[in-house]
């Protein structure tokens, strides 16, 4: 919701009725969304004032008028009382009497009409007829002019069918010039054509019509809080017609990760370099050129860039032609694109070198700058059998020639899908065999499969908007896993999938959650919806629906989706409808699957076991939090695929499935069982509470663990905490579910134990409780010494058994467990003294970094090797460990460079505030450094990206006071309204409650416990 209070002055608006206007209003201009509109046209967006409230305000104030000028009237009409000279009045002659007479009733009748008409005739909105001529308001252009168009939305009376886009950029002043020829279909009879274009030094702007020559000049129109444009037309623009917008500007080149920006690094001779880039995606595109710049709006493009010739261009499509234009510049044309959105569109300019390999008729290579190109191979062959993958799976072919990835040297997302270019973080595609661990190849595998799948789901079928990313991302990110488990099983990727929901369901258990599907309008809304609920949450809702519906099903659904939108947009309900064409009525999908996406959070299934009858019921999972945040879940029912295993069959293909689609039911087994365990492998987007059978699930842990699976002992350990969380379980009996842990070897459950152990360790540690702190970490040590003291510094052994090294080797050392740190320090000081040219293993780099960092030598060393690494993986495990130092120095520094981003590039600020705030002496600076730098965040990254989300997210989660949860509340109270409405700052206040609420609940126990 968005206040008037928010603003100090409102933009000048101007009355229709009052000011004349040049061009006649069309049909669709009056008609108004009677909960925003009159505030869209003052240029605030949308606003949730109550209907009947706006109606009743406009009402009362036309009526208050009304009556004093009738009050007005009378006191007129007075006169007709003469006093006599006496003083004594006369009485009024009998015409007096008859106009008095006629004038009240008159006033009566007035009033009478006033009263009995419909109160929409005093508002500004009027009473919605169609095509009915009303008093309207609009905002005012730059120039002071009627901007004629007042919502955030593009009208649909035009749509463009192709771009002819030229673009110049100079990597010496740091600007761009272009020029763009837009040809559009006129849908509806009009005089303007409105498009977005923001922070554009507009020169020109004409339209030529159909098969004619000459280019007539058209007034312009600005209004920037809306990114918009209006082009105006010097004739009507008639239906069916195509016309070009050719339209000239000029610009510079961001300096932010957005839009069409610039990049500095070092090349091999530590020579300043520029390098300039694209992110278009959501809502950039219009500031590289003016387009219609929605998902909806596909076009083709044809892309001319102008560069120096000792320099290379990427777009979209292969390269068709290069000119010469003049002395040292060349002009680059590429060949015309597919249909496609604006937030797909990409060029690069820069000092490029590529590796290619051809796979059925299209040419893969993987770009880096000079230095970094012997890091790309790995990225090469696994985009190879990726791209093979997907196309067998999919039964569609790549429909492009050429598919490049770029690594790009500051880049804050892990990657960007644009079609036939797609762009990454350097860590997230370049692999260095030396440096590299385990984990570092599975990210690089898993950002190539992510980005890969878009070029089917986002490109070849696009969301028809936002509020439905999660087709997008949701779908990547299920066929990014799908696709490692298929290819790279040796990953197991599987298990960080699991991870991923849990913590997605974290976010999704509190009451500022939203649905997966979520009306959005403005950019700031658009941004937030790149979260974990459109990626993870959107993910494992497809991975329940894959096994519900058994993967050959599941797969033909797909097929007929991508055939029968493919070049097109798509909402939710298309896919579940292409999903019905399969099932042929024996499965509603759409019935299903709207309970998971219109509604927000997940149901808690309680199970009670007598004999052979299993009772289960469903409630909606969702911590109590104040009174005035608190969503009744009365109305919340899924239908839920519960699956689940027992004692006499434990195997995967006796999994047993049933519909859940009421509060409660009851399922009857053929005989009893000694235990019974549902949501099979997690693979079900649910929380469990077996009541009393937790204590025969924690017998047959600690008598036999292996009965279930790694992925099932996981869940198990996730649902109890998560339970003892809400206050449905103790937390003696998580502790008690977890003390077989010592006879624990898979990845899985150990990972899942010690981060549901970190989250109350830091707690306490953050609250002031350093005793309990050290001894739940002497607890701890209890269950995984043994587990830790087995671990080698090498980096033997199968994947998973590197990854679970790194993961436990790196904990011991940050909590000075066994005899960790002094192995690291040891293993530091040989690197030291080697000046940094020692091979380190690198699964146990990032631990022995962080004991190095320990030190104030240590530390400055290390910020020394990340300036001269040419290795990415190198540079992240480094950079981890200087924000790991308990020097208060050095911590704000580092976070002050990184926004400044001299010697630590930006892209690193979300990675080093979330390290800084897990310490002690940092999470306080944490967050005071982002209270302090707000503005200086905002502007560098937007509101609502995914990296002011992280950084809000990291920097309160620690807290657990209610003199925090005031402070959090009054700073983003203070900031603007867009900033206080932001999910992650709601989010962030609710899990401050929680830990507040955590803590009241759980400390006396801990005490005892520990």
């Amino acid at each position: 919701m968005i206040e008037n209070s928010m603003f100090e002055e409102e933009p000048d608006v101007v009355d229709l009725a009052k000011e004349p206007c040049l061009h006649p209003l069309e049909p669709d201009e009056v008609e108004y969304e009677p909960r925003s509109s009159r505030l869209l046209v003052r240029g605030l967006g949308e606003h949730e004032m109550d209907d009947d409230e706006e109606d009743y305000e406009s009402s009362a104030k036309l009526l208050g008028m009304s009556f004093m000028n009738r009050s007005s009237s009378l006191r007129n009409s007075m006169s007709v009382y003469r006093q006599s000279s006496n003083g004594s009045c006369s009485l009024p002659s009998t015409r007096t009497m008859v106009v008095c007479t006629v004038i009240l009733v008159i006033a009566v009748a007035l009033i009478m009409v006033i009263y009995l008409l419909p109160k929409c005739i005093f508002t500004k909105e009027g009473c919605h007829k169609k095509n009915h001529t009303m008093e309207l308001i609009y905002p005012l252009a730059t120039n002071g002019k009627l901007f004629p168009w007042a919502k955030i939305r593009l009208p649909s009376d035009v749509v463009p069918l192709h771009y002819d886009l030229v673009l110049q950029p100079n990597l010496t002043s740091l600007k761009f010039s272009g020029s763009v020829k837009i040809v559009v279909n006129i849908i509806r009879v009009t005089w303007k054509i409105v498009l977005h274009s923001s922070g554009l030094n507009i020169t020109k702007a004409t339209i030529t019509s159909a098969g004619g020559h000459q280019e007539k000049p058209a007034e312009l129109l600005e209004y920037p809080l809306h990114d918009q444009i209006v082009v105006m037309a010097p004739e009507a623009l008639l239906v069916g017609q195509n016309y070009t917008v050719n339209i000239a500007y000029s610009s510079n080149l961001s300096d932010t990760c957005y839009g069409f920006y610039k990049i500095s690094y070092k090349d091999e001779n530590s020579k300043q370099r520029w390098f300039a880039a694209t992110q278009f995606e959501p809502v950039a595109a219009r500031s590289a050129f003016p387009c219609f710049d929605e998902p909806a709006f596909k076009a083709t493009f044809l892309i001319k860039i102008r560069r120096d010739e000792k320099l290379s261009t990427l777009s979209n499509m292969p390269k068709k032609a290069t000119t010469p234009v003049t002395n040292g510049i060349v002009q680059d044309e590429f060949f015309v694109s597919l249909k496609m959105s604006t937030y797909l569109v990409a060029f690069v300019v820069a000092d490029l070198k590529n590796i290619s390999r051809e796979t059925n008729g299209s040419l893969v290579s993987v770009y880096a700058i000079p230095q970094h190109i012997n890091q790309v191979e790995y990225a090469l062959n696994t985009s190879v059998k990726l791209l093979e993958f997907y196309q067998n799976y999919f039964l569609i072919n790549y429909p492009l020639e050429k598919l490049d990835l770029v690594a790009i040297p500051d880049f804050q997302s892990g990657a960007m899908e644009n079609w036939g270019l797609i762009t990454f973080r350097e860590s997230s595609l370049l692999f260095n065999s030396r440096t590299s661990s385990a984990r570092d190849k599975k990210l690089i595998t898993a950002v190539i499969a992510h980005e890969l799948a878009h070029q089917w789901f986002g490109n070849l079928v696009t969301m028809e908007w936002w509020n439905d990313l999660w087709l997008n991302e949701g779908f990547a990110t299920f066929m990014e896993y799908f696709a490692m488990e298929e290819i790279f099983p040796e990953l197991h990727s599987d298990e960080d999938f699991l991870n991923l929901i849990f913590k997605a369901m974290m976010k999704d258990s509190l009451n500022s959650s939203h649905p997966v599907s979520s009306a959005v309008q403005s950019s700031e809304q658009i941004e937030e919806m790149f979260d974990a609920l459109s990626y993870i949450k959107g993910a494992s809702l497809l991975l329940m629906l894959k096994h519900y519906l058994t993967k050959d099903v599941f797969q033909a659904g797909i097929e007929v989706y991508l055939h029968n939108h493919n070049y097109g947009c798509a909402q939710s309900d298309d896919l579940w409808d292409s999903m019905n064409e399969i099932t042929n009525g024996t499965l509603d999908v759409k019935k299903l699957m709207k309970t998971w996406i219109v509604q927000k959070g997940f149901p808690l299934v309680s199970v009670v076991r007598k004999g052979k009858i299993i009772s289960v019921k469903q409630e909606k999972y969702l911590y109590l939090v104040e009174p005035e945040n608190w969503t009744s879940d009365e109305s919340y029912l899924w239908h839920i695929p519960l699956t689940y295993i027992t004692s006499s069959c434990n195997f995967t293909h006796c999994t047993n499935a049933y519909l859940l689609d009421q509060k409660s039911a009851v399922i009857e087994l053929p005989e009893e069982v000694e235990w019974i365990k549902f949501n099979v492998d997690m693979n079900g987007y649910y929380i469990v509470h077996y009541g009393e059978d937790w204590k025969t699930l924690i017998d047959l842990l600690k008598k036999n663990h292996t009965a279930l699976s790694p992925k099932d002992r996981a869940n198990l350990i996730n649902n109890i905490f998560s339970l003892a969380g809400l206050g449905k379980e103790s937390l003696e009996k998580a502790f008690e579910l977890i003390d077989y842990l010592n006879k624990e070897s898979s990845t899985a459950p150990l990972t899942q134990a010690l981060f549901q152990l970190s989250l109350i360790y830091n707690l306490l540690e953050k609250k002031g409780e350093q005793q309990l702190a050290a001894r739940l970490m002497h607890r701890i040590e209890c269950l995984l010494g043994d587990k830790i003291d087995q671990q080698s510094w090498t980096d033997d052994g199968a994947l998973s058994q590197r990854e679970l090294r790194s993961t436990l080797l790196a904990f011991a050392c940050t909590h000075d467990i066994r005899n960790c740190r002094t192995t690291a320090t040891e293993m530091f000081e040989k690197w030291v003294n080697s000046n940094g040219t020692m091979s380190l293993p690198s699964d146990v780099m990032k631990a022995i970094f962080t004991a190095g960092a320990k030190s104030s030598d240590g530390w400055d060393f290390l910020l020394k090797m990340y300036s001269s690494s040419v290795s990415e993986a190198e540079k992240s495990k480094m950079i981890e460990a200087l924000a790991s130092t308990e020097d208060v120095r050095k911590l704000i520094w580092l976070m002050q460079n990184s926004l400044e981003g001299e010697v630590i590039r930006t892209q690193e600020l979300s990675h080093i505030i979330a390290t800084v705030s897990q310490s002690l002496p940092g999470y306080l600076l944490a967050w005071d450094f982002v209270k302090e730098n707000w503005e200086k965040l905002t502007r560098k990254f937007h509101l609502g990206s995914y990296m002011i989300q992280n950084i809000i997210s990291w920097s309160t989660s620690q807290f657990s006071t209610k003199a925090h949860l005031v402070e959090v509340k009054s700073f983003f109270e203070s900031k603007s309204e867009q900033s206080s409405q932001l999910h992650s700052v709601k989010e962030a206040i609710d899990t401050i409650q929680l830990n507040i609420q955590w803590m009241e609940r759980n400390l006396a126990m801990l005490q005892e416990l520990l």
